[in-house]
């Protein structure tokens, strides 16, 4: 299953033209992409379930709306011109989560902890103060710095509240968030591999995520926390 070019130039369209009164004349083109996206995520959510367990279930379920919420925003555009959405693991015992972008010349996929709760942000905390050794090699793995990179999040400017600020670690414990990101090129995300190339991307990050997902789930001594 691949995407299709006239996916792609909708969203570049959309863009162009981004009111209501277009989209209304287009909304024939809008369904027949956004239905060939769905198709695209259900492939890969049956991908993705042979190596991990996802909660969400669809590819309709995965999307976001294309439609703004302008109520507050200062940008008033009524359409967000990308398909985007996330999949949710297995809660409580599989912990991170998928996202992914298709947006002309801005796809992406992301993955990790973009705001995980107070409790969760200081039990990882105290882990990477005990373990920052196996941190580091982690993070520092060849299939991690192959996708994505060094890890991403806003940070605090200074050492966290109980941690010292000459801890040897205090780069890694001033991380709020858990993020990791690859960029894809539009023939890329044309490609007949392109799921591949994704579900493949996702699954590097299954040793952070299997390492979280402990932490997450056990206190200090190792004790189950569920």
């Amino acid at each position: 299953m691949a995407l299709e070019k006239q996916t792609l130039v909708f969203l570049k369209d959309l863009a162009k033209n981004n009111n209501r009164e277009w989209f209304s004349e287009n909304k024939s083109r809008y369904l027949k992409s956004q239905e060939n996206v769905i198709q695209f995520l259900d492939q890969l959510i049956v991908k993705m379930n042979q190596h991990d367990g996802l909660e969400t279930q669809s590819g309709k379920e995965s999307l976001y709306r294309i439609y703004n919420d302008v109520r507050f925003a200062t940008d008033k555009s009524p359409y967000n011109p990308r398909f985007a959405g996330n999949f949710r693991r297995q809660k409580p015992m599989l912990r991170g989560g998928y996202y992914f972008w298709i947006k002309p010349r801005e796809s992406r996929v992301g993955c990790g902890f973009t705001y995980p709760n107070g409790e969760d942000l200081l039990r990882i905390r105290q882990d990477i103060a005990v373990n920052f050794k196996p941190w580091r090699q982690l993070l520092s793995s060849k299939a991690i710095q192959t996708s994505f990179g060094d890890m991403q999040g806003d940070q605090i400017k200074t050492a966290p509240r109980g941690f010292a600020k000459d801890h040897p670690a205090i780069d890694l414990l001033r991380f709020k968030q858990f993020w990791f990101e690859r960029a894809f090129t539009d023939k890329e995300v044309l490609a007949d591999d392109f799921i591949d190339q994704i579900n493949k991307t996702f699954k590097c990050i299954r040793p952070f995520f299997n390492y979280m997902s402990e932490v997450l789930t056990t206190d200090l001594n190792g004790e189950d926390r569920f």
